[in-house]
């Protein structure tokens, strides 16, 4: 399966920024998927989940509140809403999928990978 992330861009602080992640190829519905970032000299790090189904979400201590994870299976698409952003949330932010049974957060789980976006948050 391949993905492609959009929706990045600049923003300042308390505002908001709706992400996309386009996939094509295989059967998009039968796959979890992800979103990681990476800031600037930091690791990349897990922000959310959902599953297959769209049933079941995870999320990272550091937005739960602020970020929603959603999928419409039928435009082979998941959507990550990012509301009250904050300066930290600056980061390149990347889709990927695993075709695991359990949804897991570890990045090592998942088996494809889409391009990163840019979000930048000014202060």
């Amino acid at each position: 399966v391949q993905l492609q992330a959009s929706g990045g861009g600049l923003v300042q602080t308390g505002g908001s920024l709706r992400l996309s992640c386009v996939a094509s190829g295989r059967t998009f519905s039968a796959y979890h998927v992800g979103w990681f970032r990476q800031a600037p000299g930091k690791e990349r790090e897990f922000v959310a989940a959902i599953s297959w189904s769209g049933s079941s979400q995870s999320y990272a201590d550091s937005v739960k509140g602020r970020f929603t994870i959603s999928r419409d299976n039928a435009k082979n698409t998941v959507y990550l809403q990012m509301n009250s952003l904050k300066f930290e949330d600056t980061a390149v932010y990347y889709c990927a999928a695993q075709s695991s049974w359990r949804m897991t957060i570890r990045q090592f789980d998942y088996n494809y990978w889409g391009q990163g976006t840019q979000v930048t948050v000014s202060s």
